[in-house]
């Protein structure tokens, strides 16, 4: 899969993974590169283990589509279910994928049928898999930061922006653009300093998880000489 001036990702899990905080971060990352993005997420019941969809289209150049990704160059796969349960608003998967494009998925084990390697390999598709899940766990200590991993994974492969601009974007969602420690008590304060260093630990985290999904993805030929990449983590 070469580099290329635009994508169009779409993102499929399930709820309580992160997938629109994903969306929204990737925009934020793009945008602080100089770059463009636009991004739309779509879900149903909003609890946990309910399908969530987010399309995020990713440019160099201005974009001017907004809606569903019909046509993906890239899809994200959050949880296993989405292949094996049929959890997600678009089946199968990858319906709709374009030739020559990047399927992420976290799993631990295989999920595709030899139906869903056929049409891939067709397409000559490349299928990247890690336990997104268990390298959070390993770095971060939660299983929220499975969403970190996928991101890193994807920007680590396509090379869109640099782990600075990620870590931006990282900073505006969890800390916002800036902080004040203006109480008007010093029990005040110091309860404002907890909360942004509990908050800055989790920075901390959540781009120690993308930083080594970076170097995970250094392993990974994307060229579309093999269809399913198999990453330990």
């Amino acid at each position: 899969m070469a580099a290329k001036e635009r994508y169009n990702i779409r993102i499929s899990g399930l709820g309580g993974q992160g997938v629109v905080t994903t969306a929204h971060i990737l925009g934020a990352a793009m945008d602080n590169a100089g770059k463009y993005a636009s991004l739309v997420p779509f879900f149903g019941s909003e609890k946990r283990m309910a399908p969530v969809e987010a399309y995020v289209r990713a440019s160099s150049e201005e974009i001017y589509e907004v809606g569903e990704v019909i046509y993906p160059d890239i899809i994200l796969i959050y949880h296993s279910q989405v292949v094996t349960h049929g959890k997600s608003y678009t089946m199968p998967f990858y319906t709709g994928l374009k030739p020559n494009s990047l399927i992420i998925i976290n799993t631990a084990f295989d999920v595709l049928t030899e139906d869903d390697m056929k049409v891939l390999n067709d397409l000559n598709a490349t299928v990247v898999q890690f336990d997104a899940t268990q390298l959070a766990m390993n770095i971060a200590g939660t299983e929220l930061a499975t969403n970190m991993a996928m991101m890193g994974m994807l920007f680590g492969l396509t090379k869109l922006v640099t782990t600075d601009n990620i870590e931006v974007a990282v900073r505006e969602r969890f800390l916002g653009n800036s902080f004040v420690a203006s109480g008007g008590t010093a029990a005040l304060d110091s309860a404002i300093e907890k909360k942004f260093k509990k908050k800055e630990q989790l920075l901390a985290a959540n781009m120690n998880v993308i930083t080594d999904t970076f170097k995970l993805a250094d392993q990974v030929d994307i060229s579309g000489s093999e269809l399913i990449v198999r990453l330990k983590v």
